[in-house]
């Protein structure tokens, strides 16, 4: 035991280890997120898959898939250590960025106005969902290795890097993965001691590019007037949202009895929790709230006991990512914000996205993971003696 709190135990074996050390109580939460999606998609997409010439559950079974893949990557990376996270995030980063670069070139809109995917034949992927984990964990590891004495300015190349994925995104255009890239890096420099006047500065600068790009951008000029109208037309999307969410009620309509997901488009992925308010109430998007809720508040609790600086950064920035697209999706639902175009993380239809956030969710789980190097804690009463 080097500083306390966590003994190690030579020669264990690896599961039994990884089982002793991981926030079980989180991914209990994940697994069940995953269930109610399934849950939701049995309700939401047979509709989509009728318009569409499909069997009934066809998109139900594709979220099966990918959603056991989004599960069993996640249990490779909380396997991993730290500094593996780290690598293997660099390398997905880069990809990433090459499949930004080229989406302009060979990408595809799907006529939603805004090229995001590669289309495949047999499925699509939007490099932007991979490239969120990756950016993290690399800008709390510059901005933690800044910090240190003769350190490199990792606060700078890292805020030069983010300012560059900003520009990729908004070619596409696609604002709500570029608020988030800067909300993730503003997180980290805040928690790694950036002055507030600096951060104040940079929000006023996303303020300015929020304006500019109303006057530029037809696509994100449109969202933001229906959003402002005084009148929701009740034959948009957010329109049939919020008539769904007002007709479930606390208790819901009953379990298949909605209507909404015949008139969404898009019912099982960006406005999935409209079908299920409509159809199990409120209880159940409270339900959906606290799960998310216990796995940001849990990680957060662990990585204010660490000690290595790289770690309580990067897994602060993926907590901080997690919690905000999940609450994006929810309050574009009940218009609170603009409409995204953002999934609901585990609970949405989406491959590109399911395993995005099994990456994501992986590598968190993976740097909250009780190590023996002793806690933050530990460390400042030894320095006190």
């Amino acid at each position: 035991m080097v500083y306390g709190a966590v003994p190690t135990r030579d020669g264990e074996p690896i599961l039994p280890r990884w089982w002793r050390t991981i926030d079980k109580w989180s991914l209990s939460a994940v697994l069940t997120l995953f269930g109610i999606g399934l849950l939701l998609g049995l309700a939401a997409s047979p509709p989509l898959a009728e318009r569409n010439g499909f069997a009934a559950f066809h998109y139900v079974q594709r979220q099966v898939f990918f959603g056991g893949l989004a599960i069993s990557v996640m249990f490779a990376f909380t396997l991993m250590s730290p500094r593996s996270v780290r690598r293997l995030a660099t390398i997905g980063f880069a990809f990433s960025i090459v499949g930004l670069v080229l989406l302009p070139f060979f990408g595809t809109d799907y006529g939603k106005g805004a090229v995001r995917w590669f289309s495949l034949g047999f499925g699509s992927i939007q490099p932007s969902e991979f490239l969120k984990p990756g950016f993290i964990v690399i800008a709390g590891w510059m901005i933690a290795a800044s910090n240190e004495v003769a350190g490199p300015p990792g606060k700078t190349y890292s805020f030069l890097i983010a300012v560059f994925i900003m520009m990729l995104l908004a070619l596409q255009p696609d604002f709500g993965q570029a608020c988030l890239i800067l909300f993730a890096w503003g997180v980290m420099y805040f928690v790694g001691g950036a002055p507030f006047t600096i951060l104040a500065g940079i929000a006023g600068l996303a303020v300015i590019g929020g304006a500019f790009a109303y006057q530029n951008s037809e696509h994100f000029a449109r969202r933001i007037d229906g959003f402002l109208s005084a009148e929701v037309d009740p034959n948009t999307q957010l329109g049939y949202a919020a008539n769904a969410i007002r007709e479930g009620g606390f208790f819901g309509v009953g379990v298949g009895e909605g209507s909404v997901k015949w008139s969404l488009p898009d019912a099982h992925t960006d406005f999935i929790i409209a079908v299920a308010a409509e159809e199990y109430g409120l209880i159940l998007v409270l339900f959906i709230i606290f799960l998310y809720a216990t796995i940001v508040l849990r990680s957060l609790f662990r990585l204010m006991r660490e000690r290595d600086p790289y770690i309580r950064l990067a897994g602060t920035g993926l907590a901080c990512t997690f919690a905000v697209q999940a609450m994006i999706n929810v309050s574009v639902a009940v218009r609170l914000l603009p409409a995204k175009g953002m999934t609901l993380p585990f609970v949405s239809y989406g491959g590109s996205s399911l395993i995005a956030s099994g990456i994501m969710v992986g590598m968190l789980l993976a740097l909250t993971r009780v190590r023996p190097q002793g806690e933050i804690a530990d460390h400042l009463i030894r320095s006190q003696r």
